[in-house]
């Protein structure tokens, strides 16, 4: 027993550097394993998603269109960004855990384009957004594919925000 609260002591607080990396594991597998599963999250996805699109119309209609995915990724990116510059790890891994939780989101998106079977706001009158903008320039057939694109960017958040002590130890 002594010889593990020795350890506890030496490496208390490397210990607890990784502790909110252990935490987050498991919400990070449960969204990986969960695809498209409806979360606490997507509520709040969703409000940014829509805000997007409200942002980015002054720009044309292919913007206003692709906003409320931009937004989606603009946002907890700049937060990403904010708790870098910071030096704030947990903050950091929130917000990856965040921007991970929405290329899962984009990626169940993006790949109904030619299904369109999703709900969308709006109901029947809706545009899909994946179903405009990979028709616009021909590549609707791709939509597995930049669904699987997002996916895989959702893992590397995933990884970072757990692997993230390894970088800011210390700080």
């Amino acid at each position: 027993m002594h010889a593990w609260i020795d350890v506890w002591n030496r490496h208390r607080d490397t210990l607890r550097e990784w502790v909110p990396s252990l935490v987050l594991l498991p919400v990070c597998l449960f969204f990986v394993l969960n695809r498209g599963r409806y979360t606490f999250l997507d509520h709040a996805d969703l409000i940014i998603h829509e805000a997007g699109h409200f942002v980015f119309r002054f720009f044309g209609p292919v913007m206003h269109v692709l906003g409320g995915t931009l937004m989606q990724i603009l946002l907890p990116s700049i937060l990403v960004g904010h708790f870098l510059v910071h030096h704030y790890r947990f903050g950091v891994q929130l917000s990856l855990l965040w921007l991970g939780h929405n290329f899962i989101n984009i990626s169940v998106y993006a790949g109904d384009a030619r299904a369109r079977a999703l709900p969308l706001l709006g109901g029947s009158r809706s545009i899909h957004d994946w179903h405009y903008l990979l028709g616009r320039v021909g590549w609707l057939e791709a939509d597995a594919l930049l669904s699987d694109a997002f996916f895989a960017c959702a893992v590397v958040c995933f990884v970072l925000l757990v692997l993230l002590p390894l970088r800011m130890m210390g700080e």
